[in-house]
């Protein structure tokens, strides 16, 4: 099961949804189109396959088969990774927030996504390549959970200026995805560029939390 999940994930990230088919993955696997289909009935079950792999791989081994097709919401929610993935963010604008400094919990927040994005970036990527193709994952990615995070980030630098404890900035909003694309970048899109690809993995992880610090927050050194 791991070895045809990990193919449809190869091929939909190479071709995209709508482009892809069966036949690709059974050509990679070096297996007959028929015998794809012991595994799943469907192009929608090989991509709830693929996306199961990469969030839940323990989950493969209760599934049924050939995996049934799913319904849009089991492809969308294959694509949850189990607890909250910001839990620091959730903290830091919720109603018990932790008196924590605000140069640390910037740290923290900073950190918290960069390692979720380096950790999920082969899942953000067939998750991105393949919503052009399906309105209802790309309604969950990109309004449901993009949007969300955006909207807590922009909370969490609101709540700080009102206190007087980060720099003025022209747009807030405009910040926040300042901190999403910048993270995501040196976390994920770097590895696609060849004259950045073999940037120090570390190295790029304390920059981007030096930088954004030194950017937000008065008195850091940059």
């Amino acid at each position: 099961m791991a070895e045809i999940a990990e193919a449809g994930a190869r091929v939909f990230l190479t071709k995209g949804y709508r482009a892809a088919g069966i036949s690709d993955v059974a050509a990679a696997l070096k297996l007959s189109h028929g015998a794809v289909y012991t595994y799943v009935r469907s192009k929608e079950a090989l991509l709830y396959l693929a996306l199961l792999r990469l969030t839940r791989p323990e989950a493969l081994a209760g599934l049924e088969i050939p995996v049934a097709t799913p319904t849009a919401a089991q492809v969308a929610a294959a694509f949850e990774t189990g607890d909250d993935p910001f839990p620091v963010l959730t903290a830091a604008v919720g109603p018990d927030r932790p008196h924590v400094a605000v140069a640390a919990e910037l740290a923290a927040v900073v950190d918290e996504l960069y390692g979720f994005v380096e950790h999920n970036r082969h899942l953000l990527a067939l998750v991105e390549r393949c919503a052009a193709d399906l309105p209802e994952l790309a309604q969950y990615y990109f309004v449901r959970r993009r949007r969300a995070l955006l909207a807590s980030l922009a909370e969490f630098l609101e709540r700080h200026l009102r206190s007087g404890a980060l720099r003025p900035m022209p747009d807030v909003p405009a910040a926040a995805r300042f901190i999403v694309e910048t993270v995501t970048w040196f976390a994920w899109h770097r590895r696609d560029d060849p004259d950045s690809a073999d940037l120090d993995d570390d190295a790029c992880r304390r920059t981007v939390r030096h930088l954004l610090l030194a950017a937000f927050v008065p008195d850091t050194p940059a």
